[in-house]
């Protein structure tokens, strides 16, 4: 087990964030959690000064088609089979200010 991490402070943790560990899950999280801290002080060991920093593996590249104008539904048409057209627009009861 490192120096990085006790199970003291994991049990901190587990009750700070509200989890209830058993003796057993608490050694197997400390374990893992000082694992984990070992292998970041790994990746913390090397030397990286050369190396560019990247934001994504992989170039991005957006895929869009033109913006024609095509057939759309008329607006009348519409609203005629709308229970309550209201003003050229579809009518909708309040939901904000109204008494339950």
């Amino acid at each position: 087990m490192s120096d990085r991490i006790t199970s003291e402070v994991v049990a901190k943790v587990a009750r700070l964030a509200r989890l209830d560990l058993y003796d057993a899950e608490l050694a197997s999280a400390t374990e893992q959690l000082s694992d984990m801290l070992e292998h970041f002080a790994d990746i913390d060991a090397l030397d990286l000064d050369e190396v560019e920093p990247m934001t994504q593996p992989f170039e991005l590249v957006n895929v869009m088609r033109d913006d024609v104008p095509g057939r759309t539904l008329d607006r009348d048409e519409v609203l005629a089979e709308a229970p309550d057209p209201v003003d050229g627009r579809f009518g909708v009861p309040p939901i904000l200010g109204t008494e339950p």
